[in-house]
């Protein structure tokens, strides 16, 4: 089974300098669409790899549950006066936070349910982590 890799990492600044720097490629004729989007696909698994056997930093998270939510195995979690407490004792504060957990590309192989990617970000009603899927938000 070939691996699945998200795409929110693409939402990143160097996710977008790529797409722009791809886009301005095809534009001039330099590489083809289908060479652009093999491109996309090493950056989603190269990023997601990386993140999981590099990153090994431990945080702690304090704050109030607004919202959280679970489709196709994507965790999606809103969280308000977010209070992060690094191993350093430093302390990094948000107003709200998106969080994001998935699993990643080799626990879906392996159908394993104890490897997630956190996906960290300051929350934009804009933001969409997951552009080829339609999440639902259930209202309250």
């Amino acid at each position: 089974m070939a691996s699945a890799y998200y795409e929110f990492y693409r939402g990143s600044s160097i996710g977008m300098a790529l797409t722009d720097s791809l886009d301005e490629l095809i534009t001039s004729g330099s590489i083809t669409p289908q060479l652009a989007m093999k491109v996309l696909q090493q950056f989603d698994k190269s990023l997601a790899d990386t993140m999981v056997k590099q990153v090994k930093n431990k945080t702690t998270l304090k704050g109030h549950l607004h919202t959280y939510r679970l489709c196709d195995d994507v965790w999606t979690f809103i969280v308000k006066d977010a209070s992060f407490k690094m191993e350093s004792n430093e302390l990094v504060n948000a107003p709200k936070i998106k969080i994001i957990a998935c699993k990643n590309g080799e626990a879906i192989e392996s159908a394993s349910r104890d490897h997630y990617i956190l996906n960290f970000s300051k929350h934009d009603s804009s933001c969409n982590p997951l552009p080829s899927r339609k999440i639902r938000q259930r209202r309250r």
